[in-house]
């Protein structure tokens, strides 16, 4: 998650998928559901009815996982090559991208496993979804983690924060694992999900495209104390995100008439 667009691009899709995952939760509580996750209705036959009847988030997981690949591999000027040898040394290279792409492959993988269980297996297996997810999150603790060794002052700030989150959506998801149809573990996810893309989107604009147009100080006490304040301000406004995502859908299903 090098440069502007490599935390740009990471941070939409989880933001968008935390949307995601509100979505489903409003419609649970707004339509009394006891599952987050409905067993899917059986196929219809024809030739599009199936077409229309699949679940497409693991799709866009998979295809957001290949895009953020691209954009990886687009970054490298040289050569992807694990080890080189030189002056009869063996040395790796490029360890931070060889993160990134260990970080997609989790996406990827995840995204398989949606598309296994809502639309290949006969029964819906949401513990293998749920498995899939909580895989992810754990490996990007300990990639996260060694990313930070290089870093100090804001930058070193920023990622401790954005570790904290991912901690937490990494602690909930483990806890979905046992109590699977618990509205606060979903409200959680939902929205450490939100505040965890919302966040790596600010952390590349900080650190690449300021708005003020200034570079922020490592050595300047009131920057690194302000990037915690902006923190909280994501935390803020992913709790109201969420109040207005359940408004929506009071909207959507009690006066607009939307089937569930």
């Amino acid at each position: 998650m090098g440069g502007f667009e490599g935390h740009l691009f990471p941070g939409l899709s989880l933001f968008l998928y935390g949307l995601y995952h509100a979505t489903l939760l409003s419609r649970a509580v707004i339509c009394n559901s006891p599952v987050q996750y409905p067993p899917h209705r059986p196929w219809s036959k024809g030739r599009w009815a199936r077409l229309r009847q699949m679940y497409y988030i693991g799709f866009l997981k998979i295809l957001s996982s290949c895009i953020l690949v691209a954009q990886e591999l687009n970054s490298i000027h040289w050569q992807l090559v694990l080890i080189t040898k030189r002056h009869h040394l063996r040395n790796f290279m490029y360890r931070k991208q060889w993160q990134h792409l260990t970080l997609y492959m989790s996406f990827f993988l995840s995204g398989c496993a949606d598309v296994i269980s809502q639309n290949l297996l006969p029964k819906r297996c949401v513990v293998l979804e749920q498995c899939a997810q909580a895989l992810s999150m754990y490996l990007f603790l300990p990639l996260m983690v060694s990313h930070m060794q290089d870093t100090e002052g804001v930058e070193l700030q920023l990622h401790m924060l954005l570790i904290q989150a991912m901690f937490l959506l990494a602690l909930v998801g483990t806890i979905e694992l046992w109590a699977p149809n618990v509205l606060l573990i979903w409200m959680l996810k939902a929205f450490l999900y939100v505040v965890t893309g919302s966040w790596l989107m600010q952390i590349g604009f900080m650190l690449y495209k300021p708005i003020s147009g200034y570079k922020w100080l490592d050595e300047d006490k009131n920057d690194i104390v302000f990037a915690t304040t902006f923190f909280c301000w994501h935390v803020v406004s992913g709790a109201f995100l969420m109040i207005s995502a359940y408004g929506v859908s009071i909207l959507w299903y009690h006066y607009l008439g939307a089937d569930v």
